[in-house]
C-alpha cells in the first residue's frame, strides 16, 4: 500500500468537501460536469490495465472457492442489497439504486491489501479478481434493469450506453495497450502500469471534485443522505461477515482461505459503479452520492474486519 492508498479515505472525503466548496462558484458549477466522464474514463482505463487477466486460468483451478464466492457475490449479495434497501431506503428510490449498485460490484483492488493484513491467502483472492471484474461488467446492466429499469427509472438503452462508455471502451483500450506493448514488457510492467496504478486514486478524486462541484448547491441541502445510508451499509457488512464465517466453517476452509472469502464478498468496487451511475443518472446526483459515501464507511470497516479476523485466528 503506497502513501496515497493509506490516505485514500481522507483524500476522498477531502475531494467531496472541495467539490462542495467549488460548487458555490457559479462558473465552476456550470462547467465542472463536463470533466467527470474524462476523469473516470482515465481512472478505469488504468484500473483495467493493472488487472492481470492471466489469473483467469488459475481461478478455475480453485473451483470450490470460485463457485462459493461467485454465488455469494452475484446471487446472494444482490438479493441482500435489494432487501436492505427495501427496509431502509424505500422512501428514497435514488439512494436505493445507488446502494444496490455499490453492493453488486465486488472490489478489484484494495480487498487484496486487507487480505494480506489479515494473513489470508492473497494468491487465492487474486485468482478470482478477473472473474469478478468480467461478471460485474456483464451483470451490472442486468441488475440495473431489474432494480431500476422495470420501475421506469432508467431505460435499457441508457444502461447499455453507460456500460459501453465506462466499461467496454476503457477495458478494450487497456487490452489494446497490452497488445501493442507486448514486445516491450519492461516498459509496460515498469513504467506504464506503475504510473496508472498510482494515478487511479488521483483521477477518482478529480472526478469526485468535478461531480460535487457540478451539484454542490443541491447536495449541501441533502447531507442527511449520510445518515440514511449508514445503517444499510453497516448491516450489509455485518451480515456478509456472518455469511463468510458460516460458509468457511461449513466448508472446513483453512483460516487463510476463509480470510480470502471474507474480503472477496465484503469489499465493494465503488469507482466502477460510480462511473456507470454518473453516465446513467446524470440528473440524479443522489445515486452517485451513495457510491461516494460508500468507501468513506467501507475502508474503516475493512480495517476493523482484518483486525477481528486476526484476533479470532486459531493458534497453531
Amino acid at each position: 500500500m503506497n502513501s496515497l492508498e493509506k490516505l485514500q479515505t481522507i483524500l476522498i472525503f477531502a475531494a467531496v468537501m472541495l467539490g462542495l466548496g467549488l460548487g458555490q462558484i457559479s462558473i465552476i458549477s456550470s462547467y465542472s460536469g463536463s470533466l467527470i466522464i474524462p476523469f473516470l474514463f482515465i481512472m478505469l482505463y488504468g484500473l483495467f490495465l493493472t488487472i492481470p487477466l492471466t489469473h483467469l486460468k488459475k481461478a478455475f483451478m480453485h473451483s470450490q472457492f470460485l463457485s462459493i464466492s461467485t454465488i455469494i457475490n452475484f446471487v446472494w449479495t444482490p438479493l441482500l442489497a435489494w432487501g436492505l434497501g427495501a427496509v431502509f431506503l424505500s422512501d428514497h428510490p435514488a439512494l436505493w439504486i445507488g446502494f444496490v449498485m455499490l453492493m453488486v460490484t465486488p472490489c478489484t483492488d484494495w480487498y487484496l491489501i486487507f487480505t494480506s493484513i489479515a494473513k489470508g491467502n492473497v494468491a487465492l483472492a487474486a485468482s478470482v479478481l478477473p472473474i469478478n471484474l468480467i461478471l460485474q461488467m456483464l451483470l451490472l446492466p442486468v441488475y440495473l434493469w431489474i432494480f431500476a429499469g422495470t420501475s421506469g427509472t432508467i431505460s435499457l438503452s441508457t444502461i447499455g450506453e453507460s456500460v459501453l462508455l465506462v466499461f467496454i471502451l476503457p477495458f478494450g483500450l487497456a487490452l489494446l495497450t497490452r497488445l501493442i506493448l507486448k514486445k516491450k514488457s519492461a516498459v509496460l510492467e515498469q513504467k506504464v502500469i506503475p504510473f496508472f496504478a498510482s494515478a487511479q486514486l488521483i483521477f477518482l478524486c478529480l472526478a469526485i471534485v468535478a461531480m460535487f462541484a457540478s451539484q454542490g448547491a443541491y447536495l449541501w441541502s441533502n447531507m442527511n443522505i449520510l445518515y440514511l445510508l449508514l445503517l444499510p451499509i453497516l448491516f450489509y457488512f455485518i451480515i456478509n461477515f456472518g455469511v463468510a464465517q458460516l460458509v468457511g466453517k461449513c466448508m472446513k476452509m483453512p483460516y487463510e482461505d476463509s480470510v480470502s472469502l471474507h474480503f472477496t464478498i465484503i469489499a465493494r468496487n465503488s469507482p466502477v459503479a460510480l462511473a456507470v451511475a454518473i453516465t446513467a443518472f446524470p440528473d440524479q446526483p443522489v445515486v452517485a452520492l451513495a457510491l461516494v459515501i460508500g468507501p468513506l464507511l467501507e475502508l474503516p470497516v475493512l480495517a476493523i474486519v482484518s483486525q477481528v479476523l486476526l484476533r479470532i485466528r486459531p493458534y497453531r
